[in-house]
C-alpha cells in the first residue's frame, strides 16, 4: 500500500468545505515544506505531490501562492508540473522563468511613543488580579475539559478582572517565528523556553503549556502573542502529531482558536503569571510559620532564673526571720 505523504488529507479538504474552515493555505504550505525538506523522492511521492499541489495552487490566496512559488523556485526537484502550475516553466532547459519583483512590504504601523520595558510588564501583570484568584483560575482551566475550558475562556472575556498588557509588536514577531521553527523541528525544549521568555511566564507555566494535551493552552499563548491563524494550524500539525493526525482535533482548535478574543487570552495570560506569586507566597508563609512555632516552643523551655540581673542575694543571719544584705 502506497504510503501517503500526507495522512488525512482528503478528509481535512471535505471537514473545511463542510465546516467553513479553510484549511488549504496551511496544507499548501505544509505540503510545499515536506517536500523540499528531501533531496530525493520516490514516484509515489512525487506523484501525490503534483495531485496535491495542483489541486490546492488555484485554490489558495496569493500570499500563501507567492510564499510556495519562492520555495519551489530554487528546489532543484521540483516537478514540471507544478512548475508549469506556478508558472516556473522554463524557457530553456535548466533555466527558469524568473520571479516578479517581490511585493513591497507594507509601510510599518507607528510605533508607539514608549513600549512598556519587561520590568514594568512584570508589575502590572502580578498587580493586575489577587495571586489567589490567579491560582484558582490557572487551576480551574487546567483540570477542565475541553467544552469547560470553552466556556471558561468565553467568560473571561466579560469579567472585570485586569489582562495581562499586550506583548510588544516586534517581540511578538519575532517569538512566532523561533515558535514555528522550533515546532517544524520538535525541539520541545527550545520551544517552551522561548514561550515562557516571550510571555514572561516561569519554566514550570511554560512547560504545563506546551505538555498539555488538550492544545487549549497552547491556543491562548498563541492568541496572546496575535499569531497568525495559519502559523497556529501549522505549529499544531507539526508540534502536536496527535492532534495534527486527528481532523476533528484540527478543526475544533482552529474553530477554537478562530473565535478566541485578545481580551480572553490576556486575562488568562495574567492569572498564570499571578499563580506563580501565589505558589511562592504559600512556600514562604509554610517556611515563616514554622520558624515561628520553634521559636515559641524554644522560648517555652527556657528556665526562668531564680536571681533577677543586678539583685543581690538575700542572706539569713538569724533565727527571728531578719535578713541582712
Amino acid at each position: 500500500m502506497t504510503k501517503s505523504l500526507f495522512p488525512g488529507f482528503d478528509g481535512l479538504m471535505s471537514l473545511s468545505r463542510r465546516e467553513g474552515v479553510d484549511v488549504r493555505p496551511t496544507l499548501l504550505r505544509v505540503l510545499t515544506d515536506l517536500y523540499v525538506q528531501t533531496r530525493v523522492h520516490s514516484d509515489d511521492e512525487q506523484r501525490q505531490f503534483v495531485e496535491l499541489a495542483t489541486r490546492l495552487i488555484d485554490q489558495v490566496d496569493d500570499a500563501t501562492r507567492a510564499a510556495v512559488k519562492a520555495k519551489l523556485a530554487i528546489y532543484p526537484q521540483t516537478p514540471v508540473p507544478v512548475l508549469q502550475k506556478l508558472g516556473l516553466v522554463a524557457a530553456q532547459e535548466g533555466r527558469r522563468v524568473p520571479l516578479a519583483r517581490e511585493i513591497p512590504a507594507p509601510a510599518p504601523a507607528p510605533s508607539p511613543v514608549r513600549a512598556p520595558t519587561e520590568a514594568e510588564q512584570r508589575m502590572a501583570a502580578n498587580m493586575a488580579m489577587q495571586p489567589k484568584d490567579a491560582a484558582e483560575i490557572h487551576d480551574m482551566f487546567f483540570r477542565a475539559g475541553p467544552s469547560e475550558r470553552a466556556l471558561i475562556l468565553h467568560n473571561l472575556a466579560q469579567t472585570p478582572l485586569k489582562a495581562a498588557p499586550r506583548i510588544p509588536t516586534v517581540r511578538a514577531k519575532r517569538a512566532i517565528q523561533i515558535l514555528e521553527m522550533a515546532a517544524i523541528a520538535g525541539d520541545v525544549e527550545n520551544f517552551a523556553l522561548e514561550l515562557g521568555d516571550s510571555l514572561i511566564l516561569p519554566s514550570r507555566v511554560a512547560a504545563q503549556i506546551v505538555d498539555d494535551p488538550g492544545g487549549e493552552a497552547l491556543a491562548v499563548a498563541a492568541r496572546a502573542l496575535d499569531m497568525p491563524s495559519p502559523n497556529f494550524q501549522r505549529i499544531l500539525l507539526f508540534f502536536k502529531p496527535a492532534i495534527g493526525t486527528s481532523v476533528n482535533e484540527v478543526y475544533r482548535l482552529s474553530r477554537l482558536y478562530d473565535r478566541l478574543s485578545d481580551r480572553s487570552a490576556l486575562v488568562l495570560l495574567a492569572a498564570w503569571r499571578g499563580s506563580t506569586l501565589a505558589v511562592t507566597r504559600a512556600k514562604y508563609q509554610s517556611a515563616l510559620h514554622d520558624g515561628e512555632r520553634q521559636r515559641a516552643r524554644a522560648g517555652a523551655n527556657q528556665t526562668r532564673p531564680g536571681v533577677q540581673p543586678g539583685s543581690s542575694p538575700t542572706v539569713r543571719t538569724g533565727t527571728g526571720g531578719s535578713s541582712e544584705r
